[in-house]
């Protein structure tokens, strides 16, 4: 008994720990967004708005902000759009190359970033492709692909074929079975695989570092504030960009949660 009760004690403390280490710095960088001085001191004596009241006035913020909603928005749309294909043929189906397939699939998942965005500069730079926000874009999904890919092959790997089948013998066309019975099927995979896309494409900072050129994303506006020029529009920058993360995160369990319910009508 006394055993069951000190491993829940550490249990809860640990996880308490876990979660200090998580949003404390968070909270940290909350306060030295609303610091009237220019650097952080704790405790904040005085308090100030105006770090936010320069960032949304800040012409180059709205263009970071958009060139970061842009690349998220064309990278996860891309990547599901691939991945429901490659997931389907990853879990579905047997075929002569899947082994390689699968290898060739983790390969990127597992390269260090900076080399990776390194590589695809030097291979953009060979065919004389412009640095922009569009490279930026191929240069992600050759990341975040991948991961999406596995994302909604667990999803795929789980559902039931056999409902495909008996909707087939019922007169379905393919078109039809895919649009009537996979897509929903899929459902849950493609909404987390789409999220997950915007949150790792909106904090990607090493791939758009290398291939963004003159479209400054707002993790590289982030960068070229901490090592030259710093002002607390940096944190208020900083904590504005973990909203939006958050937003996306909460539309995407709102989806999820919508899914769930409109099944079980």
């Amino acid at each position: 008994m006394f055993d069951s009760v000190l491993y829940r004690r550490l249990a809860k403390s640990y996880l308490a720990l876990i979660l200090s280490l998580m949003y404390v710095p968070m909270l940290i960088v909350a306060l030295a967004s609303i610091s009237k001085s220019r650097f952080f001191v704790f405790p904040v004596r005085r308090y100030d708005m105006k770090w936010y009241e320069n960032t949304f006035s800040s012409l180059q913020i709205h263009d970071g902000f958009l060139t970061s909603l842009t690349v998220a928005f064309c990278v996860a749309l891309i990547s599901v759009t691939l991945a429901v294909f490659g997931a389907l043929a990853y879990a579905r189906h047997d075929w002569r190359g899947k082994s390689l397939f699968q290898q060739i699939l983790l390969v990127p998942v597992f390269f260090p970033q900076s080399v990776l965005g390194l590589a695809l500069q030097l291979w953009f730079n060979s065919f004389g492709v412009v640095m922009s926000w569009e490279a930026t874009v191929f240069a992600q999904l050759v990341w975040i692909a991948p991961i999406v890919t596995l994302i909604i092959s667990i999803q795929a790997f789980g559902y039931d074929a056999s409902v495909e089948e008996a909707a087939t013998d019922l007169g379905a066309s393919r078109w039809q079975v895919f649009r009537d019975i996979t897509i929903p099927l899929l459902g849950p995979g493609i909404v987390s695989g789409f999220m997950f896309a915007v949150l790792l494409s909106w904090g990607n900072f090493p791939l758009a570092y290398f291939t963004s050129g003159a479209d400054v994303t707002i993790p590289e506006w982030l960068y070229g504030k901490m090592i030259g020029g710093y002002t607390p529009m940096v944190p208020a920058v900083g904590f504005l960009s973990v909203l939006v993360g958050a937003l996306a995160l909460a539309i995407g369990f709102s989806l999820k949660a919508f899914s769930g319910q409109k099944d079980n009508k």
